[in-house]
């Protein structure tokens, strides 16, 4: 593990074995919440959030960007059911928190992200994490990533106004997409379970709030 890495994880070892004590009443799996302990949350934010950094809450990043509430973080990824060598999208790089987290399960991961400044300094996370095999996309994450196409499980980390239907078309059959869908102001979080072509299983868990998902099938900037 990088000096620095370790360095982040010296700083509130009481704070984070209480977030996760908290997490772990709320139904989070052990398997989720043995790799978020392993990955600093304040390596993510800036140091006049330190104090806050195993708060359950969100918290901001660069570009008006936020990093989730950390049981946002371990229910959604307890809903995509990881098991190792599964190919999954994620929709939404932002931090790479989330993409860290998928990879540290055992995942092979493809992270879209919009925004330059998010992109590059998600690489640049990796990096720092040993985790050089996480497959970083620039582009409209809405869209997917077709050419990498089909992925076994979609996590998208940004509120749709509706499920992409590009998305849909790269799942696999028997595969599993997780998306907060709804409002700007208020979404319903979906389990959608691809059975085949025309027939999927949707499952709601309501009120989640993320940042918009912009782009083509997804908010338009002026909305």
């Amino acid at each position: 593990m990088p000096e620095k890495i370790k360095n982040l994880l010296e700083l509130a070892p009481d704070e984070r074995a209480n977030l996760m004590i908290t997490l772990l009443s709320k139904g989070i799996s052990g398997k989720v919440l043995d790799v978020m302990k392993s990955i600093p949350r304040e390596y993510f934010i800036s140091s006049e959030h330190f104090a806050e950094a195993y708060h359950d809450k969100p918290l901001p990043i660069d570009n008006g960007q936020t990093i989730s509430q950390p049981y946002t973080v371990g229910f959604m990824t307890d809903l995509l059911e990881v098991k190792p060598s599964d190919k999954i999208l994620e929709i939404g790089t932002g931090s790479g928190y989330q993409a860290l987290i998928l990879f540290k399960l055992g995942a092979k991961v493809y992270s879209v992200e919009r925004i330059q400044e998010l992109f590059d300094r998600s690489v640049r996370t990796f990096f720092d994490f040993g985790c050089n095999g996480i497959h970083s996309i620039l582009g409209d994450g809405s869209l997917g990533a077709p050419e990498y196409a089909p992925f076994d499980k979609i996590i998208v980390t940004a509120a749709s106004p509706k499920v992409p239907q590009e998305l849909k078309n790269q799942l696999s059959t028997g595969g599993i997409m997780v998306i907060p869908v709804g409002s700007r102001e208020s979404q319903t979080m979906l389990k959608i379970k691809k059975i085949n072509d025309s027939y999927f299983e949707k499952t709601e868990y309501s009120n989640f709030r993320f940042v918009p998902l912009i782009g083509s099938s997804g908010w338009n900037t002026n909305e």
